[in-house]
């Protein structure tokens, strides 16, 4: 890179210098020349003017010898002269004898001093065979001419010229020096620069370069110093924010593992390490830490679907339950992190919450209410027995009867209760089976008006049918209905006399929804989220009056819930509310007509 760049800067100053010194060289020389063409033009015409001043006129044959006055012009003058006469004969010639030279007539600057001008000409000489420059003048009875060899001006053009390459050369060998000297400085401060950048890029953000000078290269030099300081803050502040996130990663009681979009695993904390067999190796796919597909599922759908899954874990210890939650790790603002493609998915998290105690209480729970309530159904039915007896006899007073009344109703009432508990903890724990089948909608909504239609009339109200759809579903008539009683008997329940109770299904992309609609006093938004908690009731003493549970819309749920479905409630406060449930539609949209066979659920 060094040398690269000496020799960079020394051939630029070396290709500048050369055509620098030609340049000047050949314009020096050509102006040279010309000039002192020039001035040897003007003198020759002087001399030659002077000369013929001093030959008014020519003598006539046998007059006055010629001869001498030519070579002492000419050696006064350092040129060559010649005179003619009129016809262009040869009278006298400095350097030759008269006798034994051609007629003039015909040469360019005699025919122009014959016609009275001052004739000049360029060309070698027939005589002496030598370049000269020719100017003659008119005088009377002829002309006299001058002229002076050229040789003697390329002799001087080329000793000028010879200096100029010279000191040209010695310029050029001085300026070459000192560009090799600026070259070579320029080439160390660069070096320099690259050193440091390489060192930054090497991850030493310590590195610092020193430049003493102000020009362009020292402020780009200050300008990378000022950029590794603030990158070696801001890595810095990077790092300290990342110890200390993993130290809080590492404190949770959760397990929490990273991945990148091809699955393989960023990082894991302490927790996770503990769970998995393998420690949680970086950079080995994820199916090679946790094997667990429901785990896979949910981490695959947080990176495909770029949104939030969970799900439950039940095989990544035995005997242990998690909730897993995956989420994806946002995109980087260029739409992708460093060292990814534009635009992929960077990863995603997971995090698992060891449901196994609260699983535990759960169920402990749920076989204690169950067993309770089994327990107590044999003593209930022998008092209610017992009860309905005295009541058949004879022998009770109005006093006893009012009490055994009142006997029955708490044991009646005692009695639902612990059916309903029952049902609630088989459905909960998933001990009760339901064997779904395609079901008409019409016909589950026909099966409860014709149950629940004579209830609704002896309470003054009208069950009717609003919406019906044909689309089959997947569903347990039997536990459906149940659904349709505990919705049907409160609405009853809180339904103005003289209404009326509509049922209706409306179908979905994937699903059908049936609803319960009445038209009594509404509930209030704030017992919306709690509706369907077990023993929680709106209005308590018109609950126990009515023989209420407060179960009935918990056991809603947890039947809805178990046919892949959900449920809510919506409130129009002072023109009724209305619940809603949802159940899977027996075929994918689209694939109606494709279906021929019956499902393994059909068969079951």
């Amino acid at each position: 890179m060094r040398r690269g760049i000496f020799f960079k800067v020394f051939g630029f100053f070396l290709a500048v210098l050369t055509i620098a010194t030609l340049t000047l060289g050949l314009t020096i020389g050509r102006v040279w020349k010309k000039t002192l063409e020039a001035e040897i033009d003007r003198n020759l015409l002087e001399k030659t003017r002077l000369f013929a001043q001093e030959l008014p006129r020519l003598p006539g044959p046998g007059g006055t010898d010629l001869q001498p006055l030519a070579r002492q012009a000419a050696s006064a003058g350092g040129v060559r002269v010649t005179i003619i006469d009129s016809r262009g004969q040869v009278l006298a010639d400095s350097h030759a004898d008269p006798k034994t030279m051609e007629n003039h007539a015909t040469r360019p600057e005699f025919v122009a001093a014959l016609q009275g001008q001052t004739g000049t000409s360029t060309r070698s000489s027939g005589t002496l065979r030598v370049p000269y420059e020719y100017v003659a003048v008119p005088i009377s009875g002829g002309a006299v001419r001058m002229s002076f060899p050229l040789s003697a001006v390329q002799q001087t053009a080329a000793t000028v010229r010879r200096s100029i390459w010279i000191g040209s050369s010695i310029g050029l060998l001085v300026a070459l020096t000192a560009a090799a000297l600026l070259a070579r400085i320029v080439s160390r401060r660069l070096r320099r620069i690259v050193t440091f950048a390489e060192q930054i890029a090497a991850g030493d953000l310590s590195a610092r370069i020193d430049q003493q000078s102000s020009d362009e290269i020292a402020v780009v030099a200050a300008a990378l110093d000022r950029t590794a300081r603030k990158l070696e803050e801001s890595f810095a502040a990077v790092e300290t924010s990342r110890r200390q996130l993993e130290s809080l990663l590492n404190s949770m009681q959760e397990a929490v593992i990273a991945v990148d979009a091809e699955g393989k695993v960023l990082w894991v904390n302490g927790r996770m390490k503990r769970l998995v067999s393998t420690g949680g190796r970086v950079g080995a796919p994820v199916v090679e830490t946790v094997r667990d597909p429901s785990f896979l599922a949910v981490v695959e759908g947080a990176l495909r679907r770029r949104e939030t899954c969970s799900a439950r874990a039940t095989a990544l210890l035995p005997g242990r339950v998690f909730q897993v939650t995956a989420a994806p790790m946002p995109l980087y603002r260029n739409g992708a992190r460093p060292g990814s493609a534009a635009g992929s998915v960077p990863g995603a998290v997971a995090v698992l919450h060891d449901l196994s105690d609260i699983e535990r209480v759960e169920k402990t729970r749920r076989d204690f209410i169950a067993n309770v309530s089994h327990e107590l159904r044999t003593p209930l039915t022998s008092v209610r027995g017992y009860t309905e007896m005295l009541l058949d006899s004879s022998a009770a007073d109005d006093c006893t009867r009012e009490s055994l009344d009142v006997i029955l109703k708490n044991t009646t009432r005692m009695t639902r209760l612990t059916d309903d508990l029952l049902v609630l903890a088989r459905v909960e724990s998933g001990e009760q089976q339901f064997a779904r089948r395609h079901s008409d909608p019409a016909d589950l909504l026909q099966d409860a008006l014709e149950t629940f239609g004579m209830a609704a009339r002896e309470q003054g109200l009208e069950l009717v049918l609003e919406d019906i759809t044909h689309d089959p579903v997947l569903a347990d008539p039997e536990a459906i209905h149940q659904v349709f009683a505990n919705l049907i008997i409160n609405a009853i329940a809180y339904a103005r006399e003289g209404g009326k109770i509509v049922l209706g299904a409306s179908s979905g992309a994937e699903m059908v929804e049936f609803y319960v609609r009445d038209y009594g006093p509404g509930i209030a938004s704030e017992h919306l989220p709690r509706l369907f908690e077990r023993f929680y009731r709106v209005d308590k003493a018109r609950s126990r009056e009515s023989g209420g549970t407060g179960l009935g819309l918990a056991i809603v749920k947890h039947i809805v819930r178990a046919h892949e479905g959900d449920v809510r409630a919506e409130n129009h406060l002072g023109r009724g509310s209305t619940f809603y449930f949802t159940i899977p539609l027996a075929f994918v949209p689209g694939e109606r007509d494709t279906q021929s066979q019956p499902t393994a659920l059909d068969k079951s």
